[in-house]
């Protein structure tokens, strides 16, 4: 068996970030906003009383002392997956994108979901991290992959605000990632 560096997206991903966003939002706004309503890429002001993203994010820098991250809830068996994924052997790389305030927050959320890696890669870059397989729900980062790392395979985690791009390997849920892995052991 080929053990492979998988490099993991947080938000979008493993934690379900609009569902914690909207929840918070919510309790303090009095509305009812479900996550289904997030159709596409930075549809936040248009659902908010938020004039632009800026505003948004100044509200989740600071949410009775900690940030937005700090308690997001994970999706359903991605925690489990990367587990699976970690006892096969593959090295598990967390490679997220996060405001410079949200990087404490960030670590202690990797720490209390118990992650299964060793090493984690806070940067808007995220092609600069060395990976075998990439998995990812921003259109950005997947576009710059496939340009970037060409090598690598780059798997698309389908999700109602991104969109097919070539070069990409859809990915339904968990189950599918951990099924694909499966796949590469065997066909390496």
């Amino acid at each position: 068996m080929q053990s492979l560096r998988l490099g993991i997206d947080l938000d979008g991903v493993v934690a379900d970030f609009n569902t914690g966003w909207i929840d918070r939002y919510n309790m303090e706004r009095g509305t009812n906003l479900t996550a289904d309503l997030v159709t596409h890429w930075d549809i936040i002001p248009s659902l908010t009383d938020f004039e632009h993203m800026g505003q948004f994010w100044r509200w989740a820098s600071d949410l009775d002392g900690v940030t937005l991250f700090r308690h997001l809830e994970t999706f359903p068996g991605a925690v489990d997956a990367l587990w699976t994924l970690a006892k096969a052997g593959h090295e598990i790389v967390i490679v997220t994108t996060k405001p410079g305030w949200a990087v404490p927050d960030t670590y202690a959320w990797i720490a209390d979901h118990r992650l299964p890696t060793r090493e984690v890669h806070i940067t808007g870059r995220k092609w600069l991290v060395d990976c075998d397989v990439y998995l990812d729900d921003a259109p950005g980062n997947l576009r710059a992959f496939v340009e970037h790392r060409p090598e690598a395979t780059t798997c698309r985690f389908v999700r109602p605000w991104n969109y097919p791009i070539e070069g990409t390997i859809d990915i339904e849920g968990w189950d599918h990632f951990v099924e694909e892995m499966t796949i590469s052991d065997t066909a390496s």
